[in-house]
């Protein structure tokens, strides 16, 4: 019988360690991340004037180059001068940052592209994240809307938002990043929170962006707040135009083994949901994602008391079925004004993330009286909240019911763990104690 010699056990040894120790042996480690790039951006300018709306969609924007971790992107309105705009002069509507793959032949000035969504075109190939919606609907890594200066958004050690990973990217296409940003300039407008809204007889608009007519029924939203057009002001208002800016900032780690990659889930309340016809050649359910939608007022609706305010609220709520195993990580949502609070439930009934607004009470940026201005959001033990392959989830949405409403949302964004990916590093622990184990009977030089 041969034996494994002593230097050839201690040389595979060491080679086993480098590639396991270089990978994380828990799914829930604390390691943290020692040094976090950070850089402050500038969207191109856009100019706006009291009442109007811009809706900028800019491609190939400044983004952090190479195979990295995101680990959070915050954003806000500022002036040429850098100075924060507040929300009662310029109403963040949302912003999303969402990822593409450009044909590298393809030698475009990017300011040269039409202020739209491109999507879906060959030189210019949309990498959505990883659900919940249809084809190019709700397909952002990031975005957020007035709440953005006061929510939270950074990712814990040792996660983080893989991108830029060279095997993902196809051959003859580079990786891309577009924004778009929806403004609306309040200064002087007669209906402050009918422009938020987007009511349509504000705007003066009876046919969308491409000179279609809208239906009778269509009472606002964003199909009468496209680029501009013009909330109605005043009698006798004037104010100078100006030019803006979206300052993101981008915090991001180089990527190595020690990074455990999130799953990027935004859930729609407005989502419909149908079994698929495809069978096994496709997705096994077809998402209707609607992205707004509108109340009546507590007259007209059926309601329930709040114990807390003298009026009633809406509540939406859908079904929607999970597709993956995965733990939370991280969950939050975003709401219009006269939100009263967001919430994901698993199919057991039990919350998984329930995200609420802040308001408003003062003048100064960042608690405009009367906006919301923050959203709290979820930050889960790791390993605590689990969601699994075929779980259908319930996302609830709650709405102040005293007036009608138009152009309300509930986006629902989930981090999440790949459980696959989490059990295939615990193989990878128990592979190198299954090795230490066969080292010590082989070699004779590792003693228990």
């Amino acid at each position: 019988m041969s034996f494994v010699s002593q230097d050839c056990a201690l040389s595979l040894l060491a080679t086993i360690l480098l590639l396991l120790l270089t990978s994380q042996s828990s799914c829930a480690s604390k390691k943290t991340h020692t040094h976090v790039n950070s850089v402050d951006f500038l969207s191109q300018k856009f100019e706006v004037e009291p009442g109007h709306v811009a809706n900028m969609f800019y491609y190939d924007i400044e983004f952090p180059k190479g195979h990295i971790g995101i680990k959070s992107v915050k954003a806000e309105i500022v002036d040429e001068a850098g100075k924060s705009i507040p929300l009662y002069e310029a109403y963040v509507h949302h912003y999303i940052i969402t990822k593409y793959h450009q044909r590298k032949k393809v030698v475009q000035n990017t300011t040269a592209l039409p202020n739209r969504w491109i999507f879906p075109h060959k030189d210019y190939v949309l990498k959505r994240n990883s659900g919940m919606c249809q084809k190019e609907v709700i397909s952002h890594f990031f975005g957020l809307g007035s709440e953005s200066r006061g929510t939270r958004t950074e990712i814990p050690d040792p996660y983080a938002i893989e991108v830029g990973n060279p095997k993902e990217i196809p051959q003859g296409f580079e990786e891309k990043w577009m924004i778009n940003i929806q403004i609306i300039d309040l200064r002087g407008v007669k209906d402050e929170k009918g422009c938020m809204d987007c009511r349509c007889n504000l705007y003066n608009v009876t046919h969308n962006e491409e000179g279609l007519p809208l239906p009778p029924t269509y009472k606002g939203g964003f199909l009468c707040c496209y680029h501009n057009t013009k909330c109605q002001l005043k009698e006798g208002f004037e104010g100078a135009k100006r030019s803006l800016h979206l300052k993101y900032t981008v915090k991001w780690v180089e990527w190595d083994h020690s990074v455990l990659p999130l799953e990027v889930y935004v859930f729609d309340v407005t989502d419909s949901v149908q079994v698929s016809s495809n069978g096994e050649k496709g997705p096994r359910f077809n998402h209707n994602c609607l992205v707004e939608y509108e109340i009546e007022s507590c007259n007209n609706i059926t309601t329930h008391k709040d114990d807390d305010d003298d009026g009633c609220l809406h509540v939406k709520k859908t079904r929607i079925p999970f597709e993956n195993d995965g733990y939370v990580i991280y969950g939050g949502a975003h709401l219009h004004f006269g939100g009263v609070n967001a919430t994901l439930y698993g199919q057991d009934g039990r919350v998984i993330c329930s995200s609420k607004p802040e308001y408003g009470t003062g003048e100064e940026v960042g608690n405009e009286k009367g906006f919301l201005v923050g959203m709290t959001t979820c930050y889960p033990n790791p390993g605590s909240v689990k969601v699994v392959d075929g779980e259908t989830l319930t996302l609830e949405s709650v709405y102040v019911g005293n007036t009608s409403r138009t152009g309300l949302m509930n986006d629902f964004t989930l981090l999440d763990l790949d459980a696959i990916g989490c059990k295939s590093l615990q193989d990878k622990r128990g592979l190198f104690n299954l090795f230490l184990s066969t080292a010590r009977v082989t070699s004779g030089f590792l003693t228990g």
